[in-house]
Parts: structure tokens; C-alpha cells; sequence
């Protein structure tokens, strides 16, 4: 039985290559030959060899060894973890130890003997392997340990997301799916407005599936620029692109044997739809810099907040790419669409943040109450959340009442039904009027209807709004709680 290993051979003598081939042929998955040093380079950035077998002398009369100290030194170079056996002289053991010292795994003196050459390469190989599995594990603790610190940042919000609660039959429904779905490994394809607990839904169906205990690795398409999608999703080798110090794996690789949370799948333009289709389909990845694949094994949940006669649109949504998402397709319902779960959210939330602030609030007053259920709550639970937490700070009550609130999203869907149904009723009746009512306009409610009107075109889609008015998503989502919005 061959073992699985990619030799590459390297000596000026003829005879000895065609030699060394036949031998380790028998015995090695692959072997491969040169006879000109000069090409040394352009094979291993190539190739991926798990040893290299290297003269230490080149041409008739050599004997000194610098040729092969010099090759040794070049091949570290490219690949400071490369397997190399030196193949030496009877008379140049010592040149040989001395390349040891330099990098060389070990060595093989001429005339060799064909077990001790198959034996020197079979430990070889495997301490190739070894070096390349240590070399992984390295790189996906390193981006786990990215992950973690890019998601420390956002601890505080994560506490107040881990519980799932609301009782009404839309939630039902969606917890019922769920418990079908999660012990699966089918891909899940969530759909539903920002704000309405996506990413939760998708740890929930990983916490009940038969990954659990594998990890969970979330990543946000809307916020990887297009130029850095591949060195993200698929990893990196060092050297690959200019500011690649260093191998990286990617975060598909990273997520092997868990599940893999790609939200805002909406956001990526088409033929980056088409590379990662491409990658799901083949279950295979290969990082920029290398020509070799590396398999993984995650289970896929997407996200997206783009209504589905968008995602049916061939031009605005690869098809193929969407029958490989939703195998499940999960609809999460806006927050005004399961009004009996608004008041539990709310306590749920003053509990958290009256400990948080260490505030003795208790719950919401009963005008409170009707007046949240009144709320469209364009935001869903997030911006709850942020109402509550405000409400929380400035009381001075031990139960919330309206006033602790800034609660116009009501009155300005009002204003929007009415202009709707009369668009020319509020316009000015001469341009006097309109510079006279722009001048009374502050450039807080400037900025605010800037934003409400942004929100609307693109939908609550953050990342379209925020690009659209300059803004990062973080800068945006400060100024919608700033607002209310």
C-alpha cells in the first residue's frame, strides 16, 4: 500500500533520479524530478511537496557542499516549513550535519540502500505532516481567537440576546420548524427585516443540532469589502497579496465540523455569489497562494433581510446559489406582526438593564403598555431594546411610563399615511414659504429625516442606507437610537 506522499527529487545525475523514481514510485502516492536546481523555486511555489530529496552538489568536481547549503537556504525561505533530506557523499557527512544545522531533516549518503532511503522519506513525510497539522491548528486557534475578540466588543448585546422568547402562534410556528430542521444537517436559509433576532435563530438551530459541541462561526457579509471576501471566507497563503505576512485560514476552513453562519447573504454582488457557490457545492476550498484544495465539513445557515421576490430574482440573486441555502427556509415575523409578544420582550429587557444600571425599575405602567403595542417598531426587537435600555437610564420611576420614552415612530407614520393619501397638502405654497420652513428645520431634524428617508428607500437594509449617506453601520445604528428610528 503506497503511503500518501508527494516527493520531489532533486540531483543533477541522470541516473540517479530515474533511480530514486523507480524506488519511491512503489512506494510514495506521487514523485517528481529536476535536474536543474534553478527551477527549485518555481516548483515548490507550485506544488506542495511532503519531502524533498536535495543533493548537496551540483556538476563535476563539486564537492564543497555550498550548492546545496545554498538551495536549502532558498527552499526555507519559500517554505519555512519544508521537509528537506540532504543526499551526500560517503566523504560528506559532516557537510551534511552541518545542513542539518541549517534546516535539513536529516540525510542520505550515495551509494544509498533502498530501505534505508524509503525509511529516511517514510519518516520524513510524516513529520511533514505533523509539522503541517500543528502548523493548521496554529492558524485556526489564531482565527478563532479573531473571532472572539472581534465579538468581545459586542458582549453586552450579545447578553441580551440568548433567550428566544415570545409565545405567539407566528413564534409558534417558527420553533416548530426549528425542532424539524435542527437535528438535521440541512442548510437553513432565514428570512425576516433587521432586527428581528436572525443570528439567534440560526445559535438556536446549531444549540439543537448534533454540531452543538462543535463551534458556531458568524460572519457578516455586509461588513467584508468585496476585495477581502476571498482572503476571509477561503484563507490565505503568505505572500499571496501584498500585506499577506503571513498563512491565514479562512473562515470556512476554521468552521470545519460546525455550523457556519453567513449573514446578510443578500449583500454579496454576483460573482461572488457564483466563488462561493462554487466552494459549497465542491465542499472544498483553496486558499489565494495555493493550488491545492482543502476539504470542510460545515453545516450552512444564511440570513438576509431582502423580501424574497427579491431573492427569486435571477438578476439580483443567483438561483442556483439559492436552492443550495434553503433546503428550510425559516420566515422570522416582524416584531408588529406578533404584538402579544412585545410587553414579555419589554420586561425582559428592563429586568436585564435595571441590573445592568443597577436601577430599581420594575415594570411598564398600564398606559405604557398600550402605547408600545401601538408602536410599528421598524427596527423589531433591536429597537425595543434600545428604547427599554434608554427608558431604563433617564426614569426616575419605579415603573416605566410613556414620558421615559422618545416614541414618535406613530406619529410619523401618520404624517406618512397622510402625505400619502394627499401628497400636495403639506407642500409650500410658494418658494418663500419652503426657504422660510427650511430655515426653521435644526440640522438634528435635518439629519434625522435624512436618515428615516434613507431607511425607507433602501428598505432597512443597513448596509445599502449606511453607504448611501457615508456612514459605517455602527455609525448608523448610534444615530437610529439616537433618533428613535
Amino acid at each position: 500500500m503506497k503511503i500518501d506522499g508527494k516527493i520531489l527529487i532533486v540531483d543533477d545525475d541522470q541516473d540517479i533520479l530515474v533511480a530514486g523514481k523507480l524506488l519511491l514510485n512503489r512506494k510514495f502516492s506521487e514523485v517528481s524530478i529536476c535536474n536543474r536546481p534553478e527551477q527549485i523555486p518555481k516548483l515548490i511555489k507550485e506544488n506542495d511537496f511532503d519531502a524533498i530529496l536535495l543533493d548537496m552538489n551540483f556538476g563535476p568536481g563539486e564537492s564543497s557542499g555550498e550548492q546545496g547549503f545554498y538551495w536549502l537556504k532558498e527552499i526555507l525561505v519559500i517554505k519555512p516549513n519544508s521537509i528537506v533530506v540532504m543526499i551526500t557523499a560517503h566523504g560528506g557527512v559532516d557537510i551534511a550535519v552541518d545542513a542539518m544545522k541549517q534546516g535539513a531533516t536529516d540525510f542520505i549518503a550515495k551509494p544509498w540502500q533502498n530501505e534505508k532511503v524509503v525509511a529516511t522519506l517514510s519518516t520524513a513525510v510524516q513529520l511533514g505532516k505533523s509539522r503541517f497539522e500543528a502548523a493548521q491548528l496554529k492558524v485556526t486557534n489564531q482565527a478563532l481567537v479573531q473571532t472572539l475578540a472581534e465579538t468581545s466588543g459586542q458582549a453586552s448585546n450579545q447578553h441580551t440576546q440568548q433567550m428566544i422568547i415570545g409565545q405567539s402562534k407566528p413564534m409558534q410556528d417558527v420553533h416548530a420548524l426549528i425542532h424539524k430542521a435542527a437535528p438535521t444537517d440541512a442548510n437553513v436559509l432565514i428570512l425576516g427585516e433587521n432586527g428581528t433576532g436572525k443570528e439567534l435563530i440560526a445559535r438556536d438551530i446549531h444549540s439543537q443540532s448534533q454540531r452543538a459541541r462543535n463551534i458556531f462561526m458568524s460572519i457578516d457579509l455586509g461588513a467584508i469589502s468585496e476585495s477581502l471576501f476571498e482572503s476571509e471566507l477561503f484563507g490565505h497563503k503568505k505572500g499571496a497579496f501584498t500585506g499577506a505576512q503571513q498563512d491565514r485560514i479562512g473562515k470556512l476552513k476554521a468552521a470545519d465540523g460546525g455550523t457556519l453562519f453567513l449573514d446578510e447573504i443578500g449583500n454579496l454582488p454576483l460573482y461572488l455569489q457564483a466563488k462561493l457557490l462554487t466552494v459549497l457545492e465542491q465542499r472544498q476550498v483553496t486558499p489565494l497562494g495555493s493550488n491545492k484544495a482543502q476539504p470542510f465539513n460545515v453545516r450552512v445557515i444564511a440570513a438576509t433581510n431582502i423580501p424574497p421576490e427579491v431573492l427569486n430574482n435571477e438578476s439580483k440573486f443567483r438561483q442556483d446559489l439559492l436552492f443550495r441555502l434553503n433546503t428550510v427556509t425559516l420566515n422570522l415575523p416582524p416584531l408588529r406582526e406578533r404584538k402579544e409578544d412585545i410587553v414579555p420582550i419589554a420586561e425582559h429587557f428592563i429586568a436585564l438593564y435595571s441590573k445592568k444600571y443597577n436601577k430599581s425599575v420594575n415594570s411598564l405602567t398600564r398606559d405604557t403598555k398600550q402605547v408600545l403595542l401601538q408602536e410599528a417598531w421598524q427596527g423589531n426587537i433591536r429597537a425595543l431594546r434600545h428604547a427599554i435600555e434608554r427608558a431604563v437610564i433617564l426614569t426616575e420611576h419605579a415603573d416605566l411610563q410613556i414620558s421615559d420614552f422618545q416614541l414618535e415612530q406613530k406619529a410619523q407614520q401618520n404624517f406618512n399615511q397622510m402625505t400619502d393619501k394627499a401628497p400636495n397638502a403639506f407642500l409650500p405654497a410658494n418658494a418663500h414659504m419652503e426657504n422660510d420652513l427650511t430655515e426653521e428645520l435644526t440640522l438634528e431634524e435635518m439629519e434625522k429625516q435624512a436618515i428615516t428617508a434613507a431607511l425607507k428607500k433602501h428598505r432597512y437594509n443597513i448596509s445599502h442606507c449606511a453607504k448611501a449617506l457615508g456612514l459605517t453601520r455602527a455609525a448608523l445604528y448610534r444615530r437610529m437610537e439616537k433618533y428613535g428610528l
